[in-house]
């Protein structure tokens, strides 16, 4: 048998079976993710509230519109390192100017020392997400942003861009003016003196 002619077969059947596994080769195929899947969080705030040190964790990494997510925050004391085993309230506002009302979206106890609350927001845009707990008779908050979707232009954000590219533009126009009677002035001098 000649391998010469049966070795380019060989390769061309090895390259044909591989791509029928490549969409499990790191584990789990990617349309079976979702929020209890082992996706990172889109973000991770670490912060020290008082005597607590508070970590929390928004799941899925990018939620859209009308899609279910959620939000973990594990909250310790920060002399005993014990686990706050009180109710977290959760709430949310659009956070923008005109934010809106806030809406509680849930009252949690902690499962296995973390407090888990669900969430599923019908518009995109930015909102701004609130746990809040009453240790002692002291209420503590912890806010953080969340964006639901693709990103958005902000009004205010479009004003203030086009009033920058409008001074710079008057700006620049009365430098060429000023230059412009520089030189005027310039030849004007030039003349008299001859």
């Amino acid at each position: 048998m000649n391998v010469a002619k049966t070795c380019p077969l060989f390769v061309l059947l090895l390259a044909l079976s591989c791509n029928a596994w490549s969409h499990h080769v790191l584990g789990r195929p990617a349309y079976n993710l979702n929020e209890d899947s082992n996706t990172p969080p889109s973000m991770q705030v670490e912060v020290q509230i008082g005597e607590f040190l508070v970590n929390s964790m928004v799941f899925p990494a990018f939620p859209d519109p009308n899609e279910r997510g959620r939000i973990n925050v594990y909250a310790t004391s920060s002399d005993t390192g014990a686990p706050f085993q009180g109710e977290i309230t959760f709430s949310a506002k659009r956070d923008s100017w005109f934010g809106g009302p806030e809406r509680v979206l849930g009252v949690q106890a902690p499962y296995d020392g973390v407090h888990r609350q669900g969430f599923e927001f019908d518009r995109a845009g930015e909102y701004l997400i609130t746990a809040s707990f009453d240790v002692n008779g002291e209420t503590y908050h912890l806010d953080f942003p969340l964006r639901i979707g693709e990103p958005a232009f902000d009004p205010v954000a479009v004003v203030v861009v086009s009033l920058l590219v409008l001074l710079v533009g008057i700006s620049l126009l009365w430098a060429r003016r000023i230059q412009r009677d520089k030189v005027r002035l310039a030849q004007k001098a030039a003349r008299e003196s001859q």
